[in-house]
């Protein structure tokens, strides 16, 4: 058993009545079957995304193949296998959660943020190496044009790769701040080996944007891999 009783959510009414509130941590099939519907608009979404990449892709492959071969192979590697490590920490802290170890299941989602930071730090090194070569959103090389752009394709390649990046970027960053949440609402009773669809959901978000990333670092990352070792 848990050493944190589950502590029901109170609302007070006009009248000053207290009631507990039926919400969704006491519906387990609501909370995960709304989720899955929020994770399909996020496939919806990414999909999208690869799917204008591919089509340019198609367009320009010699332009594509080229500005892949100069992002940093070595970092991008790193950071997958640090996103497929907090993956497995944080699928541990649910299970442990499950099974009544609350102590472990916080550890657990100490360490996935702790990794996260880690991918955050990484991607933030990474981007400040592309700029300084001048190759970011804004500068003349991105710029079509100009005596000194790059040629189409590679300013639609890098212009995805920020985008879609950057957009995970922030996805990294919402779930910290949900697994901060997460850690807050288990210290006060509120999650608990009974009531874990909060848990549940988290990793199961998490699962996502591990996901988004499998696959964001073979098409960015990959496809120039013939043409230069290890990139700027």
């Amino acid at each position: 058993m848990s050493d944190h009783p589950y502590v029901p959510e109170i609302a007070i009414d006009r009248e000053g009545n207290e009631h507990e509130v039926q919400g969704w941590q006491g519906d387990f099939f609501a909370g995960k079957f709304g989720f899955w519907l929020f994770m399909l608009t996020e496939i919806m979404m990414f999909g999208a995304m690869f799917m204008v990449l591919t089509y340019y892709f198609t367009l320009h492959p010699d332009d594509f193949i080229n500005a892949s071969a100069s992002l940093n192979r070595w970092l991008g590697g790193f950071n997958t296998v640090i996103l497929l490590i907090s993956a497995l920490t944080m699928g541990l802290g649910f299970l442990k959660m499950r099974h009544g170890d609350i102590k472990g299941a916080k550890l657990m989602t100490w360490a996935t943020i702790l990794l996260a930071i880690i991918f955050l730090g990484v991607k933030g090194v990474e981007w400040t190496a592309e700029y300084n070569h001048g190759i970011f959103l804004g500068l003349e090389a991105l710029q079509g044009g100009g005596p000194n752009s790059k040629p189409f394709g590679e300013i639609m390649f890098f212009g995805m790769y920020f985008t879609m990046t950057g957009l995970h970027g922030v996805h990294i960053i919402i779930g910290i701040g949900l697994m901060l949440w997460l850690l807050k609402r288990i210290n006060a009773g509120k999650v608990t080996p009974e009531h874990h669809i909060l848990h549940l959901n988290l990793a199961l978000y998490w699962d996502l944007v591990h996901l988004i990333w499998v696959f964001v670092f073979p098409y960015y990352y990959m496809i120039g891999a013939g043409l230069s070792i290890g990139g700027h």
